[in-house]
């Protein structure tokens, strides 16, 4: 069985890759399908819904609602290939409820956070991580693939590889045009010490990220950095359209995820309430 679930992870992987999925999320979807055969013992392909329904109900402990979710769609992912290619004659899946994933709310970090992290010593490479993060609002894997040849200085404009391989055009913030100005002209930002020529892993940048911020007693994540980006971006007066654009989602409703109306704003608007307004005057 080993064999044959080795060829048809490797042929799936194949697919997905083909499709433009990124090396991370093809890793991650294969770990989570080879667990379950680790833990079943169940050829995938040979899987029924009550095989699947229980290593979820044992993992039900283990694992987030939104973890839960994603897997679940993982699996659906894995099944729909598998039938497309006549490798199943049908979907599992369909016979199983999906799991909802939970609402999200954004998690900035906050100015005052913010100003201790920047403040805090550092290696200037892992500061221009965070100065992306925060000015530009990049993911841990678009600050990994920044060229210098993505930076156009003069135009004040920055190139963005993200998510799928989508190109888009960045505005740079005054300060990091002033960063570019001692970053190389040609090649990777930021390179791997270990693959001369090739850019850090975005493990290496989350994990250099991260590393910082719980030095500085910073809770939240590399990626509540662009939060705050966002979040200030619809502080600053910005309209969702905007933020979508910056944020490069496909649709507002992502981008309201990563938006916090501020504190102050909404206590403004409460006190503005005047229960009186219809007395005669």
């Amino acid at each position: 069985m080993i064999d044959v679930v080795t060829t048809t992870f490797e042929d799936w992987e194949t697919a997905q890759l083909g499709a433009g999925r990124s090396v991370l999320t093809t890793a991650e979807r294969l770990r989570v399908l080879s667990q379950f055969v680790g833990d079943t013992g169940i050829d995938p392909l040979k899987a029924q819904p009550r095989d699947i329904s229980r290593w979820f109900a044992r993992k039900r402990t283990h694992w987030s609602s939104s973890t839960r979710a994603t897997y679940h769609s993982y699996f659906c992912a894995f099944y729909k290939w598998a039938v497309r290619n006549g490798l199943r004659d049908d979907n599992p899946m369909i016979k199983l409820d999906a799991p909802k994933y939970p609402e999200r709310t954004p998690r900035p970090v906050s100015d005052g956070a913010l100003m201790r992290l920047l403040c805090s010593p550092m290696r200037d490479k892992t500061r221009r991580m965070i100065l992306l993060a925060t000015l530009a609002g990049l993911r841990v894997h678009e600050i990994a693939k920044i060229r210098g040849e993505d930076v156009d200085v003069a135009g004040r404009m920055i190139r963005v590889i993200g998510k799928n391989d989508k190109i888009a055009l960045i505005p740079m913030h005054p300060i990091l045009v002033e960063m570019a100005e001692d970053m190389p002209r040609k090649g990777f930002w930021f390179e791997s010490p270990s693959r001369p020529g090739e850019c850090l892993y975005s493990q290496s940048v989350s994990q250099i990220v991260g590393n910082a911020m719980r030095r500085a007693h910073i809770a939240g994540t590399p990626h509540s950095l662009r939060h705050w980006f966002a979040s200030n971006l619809l502080a600053s007066g910005a309209d969702l359209l905007t933020i979508r654009e910056l944020l490069r989602h496909s649709s507002v409703a992502t981008t309201q995820i990563y938006t916090k109306v501020p504190d102050q704003h909404r206590s403004d608007a409460v006190s503005k309430l005047d229960p009186f307004r219809g007395r005669p005057r």
